[in-house]
């Protein structure tokens, strides 16, 4: 047999040697239909490998035949037939027999005397997976129990369906029908990681599709909660699942995680798309398997389909491997990667590929070159752009003959922008001296703009220049309003002038217009108005300067980093930075760097972040000059990621350092400066500073108000803050006040980014004030929007789950577990496990479970743990000062009052000397002490 036959013949042997008797026989009958002498080779086969036997194939222990249980009732149910056996039992095909209602099940029941405490604790992980999973992709879980003979057993839905590999060899479906299928198989997995859980096996013989084409995902035998530590060992949890479709970190007994599965459903996309697996093997071994998983790298699929065939392609190959060849061989090689790191970051990322894949939009799989960018673009509007180049071709000979005119003005406007650049430079300087007087600017610009009108009427265009340079100045100036206004009549000014504007014209007002309206937080309008400019026309580019071009493409990625669309805003950014790089703009590097370390702080990856923050700043001081607004803006977030870890020492100097550079070159109001300040004074109210903070923070909210108007962020921000405190000094009424002005202002269509926060801290003044119930629905709402924005498994989401926990705690034991389990995963996974918001969630956690366990259970010990932890700050210290008063809680429940009074009291002392303005901590360990002396009056008492 030579070898391309046998790369035919040993593809099709290995899954005919892994099927039951009954699914061999059809399957080889679908094989004899399409290819009678394959066929007939493969029974060939097969029958050798009957008739081979060794001293290996005999037990040195008989094996028992399975006990026939038909027509044996299970529960409520009749078992019927078998539908497949696996490690841990049997799968039945049942009908419900108690004459309730007829009904059709699966039943998985676990062998009888199984006594592996291993695949014991794995049949009850299947039935809490199950349990938690209700999609219309996902075999439903339908009821449990354990049967009469005390074997435990689940039942399912029943599926009458065929593997999806079956399915798509026996239906000739289009590549975008295969796509669809795999695109709910996707909806499903993602479901499953939304809810923490992690599949683990995924394949084609537990994706069934049935008769109309709906895809049903079956198996979670060997699923894994994320967060869950693994009890077996690493070998042993490689070999639960199935080889061919495992990926690199199971064969190496690694720990798993999303893009685990994400690999695993490559697999199958490959498949799906060519027929076969991705990769072919010498000899059919185990040991060939693995090797080949972890350092093969499979063929692309474009050219793994001109190889199925002997001899020359078929034109029907030819054609599909055109349609792959690209964006499909990207996205399946994507998701193959050896690397986790290298794969698609989450099966929500693998299906936006393959969205804008079936759009005819850019895939993240691919290089984002304006190439490729455009060809995607000419596709997409092919027809359009087909019509357009025949006109086009007719001005051809036109556009030679002005081309040298052109090439000139574009020099022109270049020096025209450099010469834009060192006036305004000059205006800014003179606006900052004197101590932050700009009066004189102010009327310089006033005087500017009412020139302007009367002298340029006659010259449109020269008067759109001098709007969008006076727009600059006021920006500067942090008028952000008044720049609005500018840049609106600028643009009223260029629709009018329409192609007799230069693209850098158009392009830079374009910028300047969405740098405001995202100043102003209005983000969505941001992205409307850059959107329809994206891509760059290929005709407008030789005419685009390149910084021009580049400062379009960072402002359109922040307004689109701001609703959420990290990858796009990453590409863009990516872009930019490039495009600087090749013209030498420093500065502009750093600003992009900036802009990068943002998405990684967006993620909660804080130490990332300020890695991120740290070399945008260094590479601004190095290479672009002196500090100016760029530092001040990295400088801010810095201080953010620095209070967000709750290293209060950096944060303020941090802070402080933003502060004295901003005031060299801003006026005292400005709004910039007065946001720095309101950051500042939020470090001091998490030090227990609320006295000197009140008085402060009113002052600031004053004007911010004058500088901005009463409807911004900012100002909602301030009153947030004033909440905050009134709610530490334990004014319920005026926190709630002042928290509800902040989120009137939130609920804005502008200031829509914010009210996810703002929602979670009225749910948080709401449980304080005792109104448990209406503190739910805001923290609820709040959770919805961090998902929509986030994705569910954020480490935000784990946040709000934490106080939603907190608030059903009292109430409802039992309902809050949950909560505070998902929390502390959570948390864990996205912030670290150092963090001090880990280390509340896992306090909180603690003090619940503390109730219902023993004195010497793990709960407590956890809570003395945690009073033990080392670290300063203004979070640690809280951290332990709660667990401390938590374990005192419980110790004096459990009959050790006069230990946990003594506690308490040294605690009291503790914080009477590092918070002198009270607080929530100390209010809460006075009560918790009197609740302590009240029940040892009680117990006396009696």
């Amino acid at each position: 047999m030579d070898a391309a036959r046998w790369q035919r013949l040993s593809p099709q042997l290995d899954v005919l040697l892994e099927l039951t008797a009954t699914a061999r026989a059809t399957r080889l009958a679908a094989i004899r239909a399409e290819d009678p002498a394959l066929a007939d080779e493969l029974i060939a086969l097969l029958a050798l490998e009957e008739d081979q036997t060794s001293i290996l194939d005999t037990p040195l222990i008989p094996e028992r035949a399975p006990p026939d249980l038909r027509d044996t009732h299970i529960g409520p149910y009749r078992l019927l037939q078998p539908l497949g056996e696996g490690g841990m039992g049997m799968v039945w095909l049942a009908e419900r027999a108690d004459g309730l209602y007829e009904r059709k099940v699966a039943l998985k029941l676990l062998r009888p005397g199984v006594a592996d405490p291993g695949l014991q604790e794995r049949f009850a992980r299947e039935r809490q997976i199950l349990g938690r999973l209700a999609h219309p992709n996902i075999a439903r879980l339908l009821g449990a129990g354990v049967s009469d003979q005390h074997q435990p057993y689940l039942v399912l839905d029943y599926v009458e369906g065929e593997t999806i590999t079956d399915y798509c060899r026996r239906t000739p479906l289009t590549l975008e029908a295969r796509l669809g299928l795999f695109n709910q198989v996707c909806q499903a997995v993602s479901h499953a990681h939304t809810n923490l859980v992690v599949h683990r096996d995924l394949k084609p013989s537990n994706i069934l599709v049935t008769a109309d084409g709906q895809v049903r995902l079956l198996d979670f035998g060997i699923a894994k909660l994320l967060g869950e530590a693994v009890a077996d060992g690493a070998r042993t949890e490689v070999r639960a699942f199935t080889l061919h479709y495992a990926a690199p970190e199971q064969i190496r007994g690694e720990p798993v995680s999303t893009r685990t599965d994400v690999y695993s459903l490559g697999v199958v996309l490959y498949e799906l798309l060519t027929g076969d697996k991705p990769y072919r093997l010498r000899r059919q071994s185990d040991a060939e398997w693995e090797r080949a998983i972890l350092s093969v790298e499979p063929l692309k699929p474009s050219s793994a389909v001109l190889r199925r065939t002997d001899g020359a392609p078929s034109p029907e190959h030819k054609r599909l491997a055109r349609q792959l060849r690209g964006d499909l061989d990207n996205i399946t090689l994507k998701a193959l990667a050896k690397a986790p790191e290298q794969r698609y970051s989450s099966v929500e990322a693998l299906l936006q590929d393959l969205g804008h894949y079936r759009e005819g939009r850019p895939v993240q799989a691919r290089p984002q070159s304006l190439g490729y960018r455009l060809q995607k673009y000419v596709h997409r509007h092919r027809w359009g752009i087909a019509f357009g180049t025949l006109f086009s071709l007719g001005l051809l000979a036109a556009a030679g003959i002005s081309f040298w005119q052109t090439r000139q003005a574009v020099n022109e406007a270049r020096r025209a922008q450099a010469m834009q650049d060192f006036v305004i430079g000059l205006i800014e300087d003179a606006g900052r001296r004197n101590d932050g007087n700009t009066d004189e600017t102010r009327r310089l610009l006033e005087e500017g703009e009412r020139r302007g009108e009367q002298e340029l009427a006659g010259l449109p265009a020269a008067h759109a220049e001098l709007l969008g340079v006076l727009a600059r100045l006021q920006i500067a100036a942090g008028d952000y309003l008044h720049a609005l206004e500018l840049l609106k009549r600028q643009r009223q000014l260029l629709q009018h002038l329409g192609s007799e504007a230069t693209a850098d014209l158009r392009y830079s007002a374009a910028a300047q217009h969405a740098r405001v309206l995202r100043l102003l937080g209005r983000t969505g309008e941001c992205v409307n108005l850059l959107a329809p400019l994206w891509p760059v026309h290929p005709l407008r580019d030789r005419l685009l300067s390149k910084q021009v071009e580049s400062d379009y493409l960072s402002q359109y990625g922040r307004c689109r980093r701001l609703q959420g669309q990290r990858e796009d805003a990453k590409a863009l950014f990516e872009r930019a930075m490039a495009l600087r790089r090749q013209t030498g703009n420093d500065a502009g590097i750093a600003e992009n760097l900036f802009d990068l370390a943002l998405l990684q702080n967006d993620l909660g990856r804080a130490e990332d972040a300020i890695a991120g923050f740290r070399g945008a700043l260094a590479w601004q001081r190095q290479r672009a000059g002196a500090d100016g607004p760029l530092a001040v803006e990295i400088l801010r977030s810095l201080g953010l990621a620095y209070r967000g870890l709750g290293d209060s020492d950096m944060a303020l100097r941090t802070y402080d350092e933003a502060i004295a550079l901003a005031e060299q070159s801003q006026s005292r109001h400005h709004p910039i400066l007065l946001s720095l300040r309101r950051q500042r004074l939020a470090v001091e109210v998490d030090l227990g500073r609320y006295t000197q903070a009140d008085a402060q923070m009113r002052t600031l909210l004053a004007q911010t108000v004058a500088a901005l108007g009463p409807e911004h962020r900012e100002v909602a921000l301030g009153w947030n803050s004033l909440a905050i405190i009134a709610m530490e000094r334990g004014q319920t009424a005026q926190a709630l006040a002042d928290v509800r002005k902040a989120v009137a202002i939130w609920r804005r269509e502008e200031n829509a980014s914010l009210l996810a926060a703002g929602l979670f801290n009225y749910g948080l003044v709401l449980h304080e004030a005792g109104q448990d119930a209406q503190a739910l629905r805001y923290l609820q709402a709040a959770r919805q929007m961090r998902v929509a924005r986030f994705g569910a498994s954020h480490a935000l989401v784990g946040e709000t789950d934490r106080l939603i926990g907190e608030t059903l705690a009292a109430s409802d034991p039992a309902a809050a577990a949950p909560w505070l389990d998902r929390a502390v995963k959570l948390t864990r996974v996205g912030y670290g496990a150092q963090d001090p918001r880990t280390r509340y969630a896992e306090v909180t956690q603690a003090r619940l479970d503390a109730r219902s366990q023993p004195l010497d259970g793990p709960a407590l010990q956890a809570l003395d743990r945690l009073a033990q932890l080392p670290g300063g700050g203004s979070e640690i210290p809280k951290m332990r000062w709660r667990a401390q008063a938590f374990a005192a809680e419980a110790r004096c429940r459990l009959g050790q009052r006069q230990a946990a009074l003594a506690s308490l009291e040294a605690l009291q002392r503790t914080l009477a000397r590092t918070q002198p303005d009270g607080g929530l901590i100390p209010r809460q360990v006075a009560q918790i002490r009197q609740q302590c002396q009240l029940q040892g009056a009680s117990a006396g008492s009696r």
